[in-house]
């Protein structure tokens, strides 16, 4: 086991390395550069060439690229040319604010989505697989900027059992910010619904056909203790995919959610960095995400692994 999560991790690293390069390139694409974002379009040739120098763009960029890779992984991330503020404690502050909206939006829907798919398979082809199919494909159709419309017009105005707005303190813990978190974990909910469901569907059906399931019915086992001991198990491989790149956008891709209920998160700040040209920011923001993502396809691999040993020996 501890060799076979070495190589994903070996793999991990590779795929920042490779993604640190996409980004860093990307940005010098970008028309303009960091010394024309700060003294702006109508700066002399020689204020240019100066802080230029100062800030070491004249260098080449293999240099460059190195030099900013190695302070990012120090934890040096530099200084948001908008704010003129540390761009480190402030990505962080919006990462914790991610993280927990993503706890709670998975909290809604994993379990929800995942009971709904074993129920849809245990009852194939009845009017009730057809219901939770039709309904969840019906809600997860609807964009994330009409359902957040819809909660905020019904249970904050209209019914005023929650907050309109999610903007937070940026102290703010968890219990105190969780009302205000409430409104976009149920629009997340509507998101990932359908595709979980008929993911643990599609694998409790799979795994329901093979023959020791049918030996476990026939020893007399009840039907939740195979349901749990041996159905889930098997049955919720790919839902575990579903559910690690779901971690990744829940927390770096929330753009319109973030917008629609005004919380502070990290898709917010990377809207921001965006309209604002602010490339330290987005460097930083982007690596972050990236990494996000590949650490939860890590944890996902690691279960994969657990669930199925046959796995980690391939």
């Amino acid at each position: 086991m501890l060799s076979y999560v070495a190589r994903r991790l070996l793999f991990v690293l590779l795929t920042l390395l490779l993604s640190s390069l996409v980004i860093f390139g990307v940005t010098q694409l970008l028309p303009g550069d960091v010394a024309t974002m700060i003294l702006g379009r109508f700066a002399t040739p020689e204020a240019l060439a100066r802080l230029r120098g100062e800030l070491g763009l004249d260098r080449p960029l293999y240099v460059q690229y190195w030099d900013w890779l190695w302070r990012f992984v120090k934890g040096d991330w530099g200084t948001s040319l908008a704010t003129g503020t540390a761009i480190q404690p402030w990505v962080m502050e919006r990462l914790r604010n991610s993280a927990m909206l993503a706890g709670v939006g998975l909290v809604m829907s994993v379990p929800l989505a995942v009971v709904l798919g074993v129920v849809a398979a245990m009852k194939r082809d009845s009017w009730l697989d057809h219901v939770i199919s039709v309904f969840s494909l019906a809600l997860v159709g609807l964009p994330e900027f009409v359902t957040g419309l819809v909660f905020i017009g019904v249970l904050a105005l209209g019914l005023k059992w929650l907050p309109a707005s999610s903007a937070i303190e940026p102290d703010a813990g968890f219990f105190d910010a969780l009302p205000k978190l409430i409104l976009p974990g149920l629009t997340i909910t509507l998101v990932m619904l359908a595709y979980v469901a008929r993911m643990t569907r599609s694998g409790t059906i799979e795994v329901l056909k093979t023959d020791y399931i049918r030996t476990a019915y026939l020893k007399g086992l009840p039907a939740h203790e195979v349901i749990l001991n041996h159905v889930l198990r098997n049955a919720l491989l790919p839902t575990v995919t579903i559910i690690a790149i779901s971690i990744g956008w829940l927390i770096g891709g929330l753009i319109v959610t973030e917008s629609v209920f005004g919380y502070p998160g990290l898709g917010r700040l990377l809207l921001y960095s965006i309209q604002h040209r602010d490339l330290p920011l987005l460097q930083a923001v982007s690596m972050l995400v990236v990494a996000i993502y590949s650490l939860a396809n890590l944890l996902a691999d690691v279960v994969y692994a657990y669930l199925n040993p046959r796995i980690r020996l391939s």
